[in-house]
């Protein structure tokens, strides 16, 4: 297991509070080094801003990103969030596309729900729209991986693109890379019982001592931490993927039926271990980061209809998936609308962060030279543009399902 990021969040304000970032600077070293000696890896120290539309104005929004990158960057910093474009500020998303292609290590995001709850269907297009243009920013549709669509995604998870503060004081949250504790905690289980016994022994173990050390950091700086973020996610090596986890339980690839169940069986473990949460403690699927997953994508057992089907039980919903260079955004907006509705419907958090691939069709070979990718082949969408009301332009509210 490895710290995948310590996020940091903070309202900079604009022009940048430079003190302020300064003081951030020296926390996240200290972190760092504090982690470092508890014997964790600490793979990257990161930066999370409110949604920008709240703290720049519209004609600051692109200065206002490169500011922010550049300062972070000179402070050590080695990602930078600026937030979310949200529903109430329909140019916020015009902007995007601009921002991602002016800027370099900066991480930006569309809301496609509203602040009370509701589902919107012109932020839903825009961010469709977002994906395609950016798509054509950088080689093989790359700039995609620094935009993500949230849908119901609250602040402080500390995981990249969805990141983003809510409060005007600091705070700082952990992102893990423990797609290797399930695979040890399953590989000797007889049972799956035992199998989530051990999940939940490693979890714990491991929470214990990444808390303490967060407890020093707090006493010190007298920033509160918000939690850990025990998502499951991977590396593209086999020995650390989720994808072989869920094979460990039993699959015989990832796709096939009893994905879901096995999808399931971990999350809900996970939310049986006991430690300080925040984000999305859940299963990331990220076919470009997962070396399994990556597989299964090549040799069609795993579809995008399958992957949207399991993040009604997985954490993060539609992760890093490569396609066709020619999808457009009315094919994109049928499946945006899909994780939207199943986020407010299931009151979960997800997130979709999809790769047009210009030049690229459906089984085409990837070759990405990324160190967090793995190669697969594009994958298909099979995706529609919607017509009459589904292709409107309202606030629809859809609320989390009733029990008796």
């Amino acid at each position: 297991m490895e710290i995948r990021s310590i996020t940091f969040f903070c309202n900079l304000g604009f022009p940048v509070n430079k003190l302020l970032l300064q003081k951030a600077g020296i926390f996240m070293r200290h972190a760092r080094a504090a982690y470092e000696k508890a014997g964790f890896v600490v793979q990257t120290v990161r930066l999370a801003t409110p949604p920008f539309p709240l703290y720049l104005q519209p004609n600051n929004y692109l200065l206002g990103a490169q500011t922010i990158a550049f300062e972070a960057h000179g402070e050590g910093f080695d990602y930078f969030s600026i937030g979310p474009a949200l529903a109430e500020f329909p140019s916020a998303y015009e902007a995007i596309p601009t921002i991602l292609s002016e800027t370099k290590g900066l991480f930006v995001s569309g809301l496609t729900t509203t602040s009370a709850g509701q589902l919107s269907q012109p932020a839903i297009r825009a961010c469709a729209e977002i994906m395609v243009k950016a798509s054509t920013l950088e080689k093989d549709g790359f700039a995609n991986l620094r935009f993500a669509a949230l849908a119901n995604v609250p602040a402080y998870a500390p995981f990249f693109p969805a990141a983003y503060s809510a409060e005007s004081q600091p705070t700082f949250a952990l992102a893990l890379e423990a797609a290797d504790l399930a695979i040890q905690a399953f590989s000797s289980a007889a049972t799956l019982a035992a199998a989530r016994t051990a999940l939940i022994s490693e979890i714990e173990a491991n929470a214990r001592k990444l808390e303490a050390v967060a407890e020093q950091l707090q006493n010190i700086y007298h920033y509160d931490f918000k939690g850990l973020d025990f998502t499951l996610a991977p590396f593209p090596k086999e020995e650390l993927s989720i994808g072989t986890a869920l094979q460990k339980l039993g699959l015989s690839a990832v796709g096939y039926q009893g994905t879901l169940a096995a999808s399931a069986f971990i999350t809900d473990t996970l939310d049986q271990a006991k430690f300080k949460r925040c984000g999305f403690n859940g299963l990331m699927l990220p076919v470009l980061e997962d070396y399994t997953l990556g597989q299964a994508a090549a040799q069609g057992t795993l579809a995008v209809s399958d992957l949207l089907l399991f993040s009604a039980v997985c954490g993060t919903g539609l992760d890093v998936i490569p396609l066709p260079g020619d999808t457009s955004a009315e094919e994109i907006y049928p499946v945006l609308l899909d994780l939207s509705a199943l986020a407010l419907r299931l009151n979960k958090p997800l997130t979709a962060r999809l790769l047009p691939m210009p030049g690229k069709k459906a089984g085409d070979e990837t070759n990405f030279d990324f160190e967090y990718f793995t190669n697969t082949r594009v994958m298909s969408l099979h995706s529609k543009p919607l017509h009459r009301l589904l292709d409107g332009q309202e606030l629809l509210s859809i609320s989390p399902r009733q029990r008796d």
